[in-house]
């Protein structure tokens, strides 16, 4: 009989994420059993051995596997509180004229400017409030530095708050944010195919390379040059397409199977139905659309019609500084048409996916035991208590890592 370190009991309902007959979310009753970092037994737990068990009372709650938030920018310096006050009122014209730092270049500046234990606390501290709110994974992107030694900086500090808090960090290269102001574009190209990729690849410092594909920023052949030569380093390919514009992205996306193809705003059917057919999982961000007013949200309902994979993620940054994947869920439910189970799914499986990570985003035996417990009496009211946070505990590879 297996032994388990550690059990869940008296849960009022266990959320596996994998269906069960017409049960899109996969709901059992009874416990979960772990054993070392990976869960041992769902359900039913009497053939395992809980004598020596560490034991979790979940009388009241819902245990569910933990978020896995698949597009961030959590390295980053300063703020653009600034801007994103004036823009409430004001036209991007108008708070320029204002002398006020905006776009991804402000954020950049503020990046440069701090030292790599300023950059790691400041992240740290934004780490401790994801995972309060339930968030056991986050992939972070560099891109707030375009200098060579800024994006290895950025991509260093991923490195060092992995080994110094418990949610697993899934770093991504995104030297081909924005152009720096000092060199041509061709040469900054140049500059992240020949010197930045090589460097990131050989200190083994990202397992993915991201290419921001849109008007005034990459054509869709330079992100293929991009993405070809991090493939060619290692680098698993991802984009972001289509958030302002429809210039290709999402059919390059589309074309090279890269693993996720994010935001989305401007994808056609047609480009969705090749994303869906070729295994692309639209990473969509119900956050940045909402702080920013974006004149075009994405379609969710339409990229679901396609075949779309859709995984929900905060795409916390200077410019959308949202930590919780809960408020997520709600927005994405309000304001983009997905059920609660929808938004779940894309915020756990789905997340999961876009990260090409097939060892977590469910409960059971085998995944990771990253799981949260939440204090509500239904799961539709993690999606109706707007602003809440339901999360009263979470395990993170098998060990209780917040409790509130």
């Amino acid at each position: 009989m297996p032994s388990a370190d550690l059990i869940i009991v008296n849960a009022s309902q266990i959320i596996t994420c994998l269906p069960r007959g017409e049960d899109r979310l996969g709901r059992v009753a009874g416990g979960v059993a772990v054993r070392g970092e990976t869960i041992l037994a769902v359900g039913d737990l009497h053939h395992v051995d809980t004598s020596s068990a560490t034991v979790v009372d979940a009388t009241g709650k819902i245990a569910a596997p933990g978020f896995i938030d698949s597009h961030s920018h959590l390295v980053f310096g300063g703020s653009r509180v600034s801007e994103y006050a004036a823009r409430l009122t004001r036209p991007l014209a108008e708070v320029q004229a204002l002398g006020i730092p905006t776009g991804i270049i402000a954020g950049v500046n503020m990046t440069r400017a701090a030292s790599a234990d300023d950059l790691a606390a400041a992240a740290a501290e934004r780490l401790r409030g994801m995972l309060r709110c339930g968030t056991t994974t986050v992939e972070s992107k560099s891109g707030y530095g375009l200098t060579l030694a800024d994006e290895l900086k950025l991509l260093q500090v991923n490195r060092r708050l992995q080994s110094s808090q418990p949610v697993d960090i899934i770093s991504t290269f995104l030297g081909a944010h924005d152009f720096p102001r000092d060199v041509s574009r061709e040469q900054y190209i140049d500059l992240v195919i020949h010197d930045m990729i090589p460097q990131v690849a050989a200190q083994k410092l990202a397992e993915f390379c991201d290419v921001f594909c849109d008007e005034g920023y990459y054509t869709a052949e330079q992100s293929r040059r991009i993405l070809e030569a991090g493939l060619a380093a290692g680098l698993k390919p991802k984009l972001h397409a289509d958030q302002y514009s429809a210039i290709g992205a999402s059919s390059l996306a589309a074309e090279m199977g890269i693993v996720s193809a994010d935001h989305l705003n401007y994808t056609d059917r047609a480009a969705a139905r090749r994303m869906a057919e070729a295994g692309v999982v639209g990473v969509v961000t119900p956050a940045l659309d909402f702080a920013v007013r974006h004149p075009r949200p994405f379609d969710a309902r339409a990229l679901l019609a396609e075949g779309v994979t859709l995984a929900l993620a905060t795409d916390l940054c200077p410019a959308c500084w949202v930590e919780s994947m809960q408020l997520v869920m709600q927005l994405a439910c309000r304001l983009h048409r997905l059920s609660p189970e929808e938004a779940l799914l894309a915020a756990t499986v789905g997340g999961a996916r876009a990260l090409g990570l097939a060892d977590r985003g469910t409960l059971a035996p085998g995944q990771l035991a990253d799981i949260q417990l939440w204090n509500v009496p239904t799961f539709e009211d993690v999606i109706y208590r707007l602003g809440n946070n339901a999360v009263e505990r979470v395990i993170k590879r098998g060990r209780v890592v917040f409790a509130g």
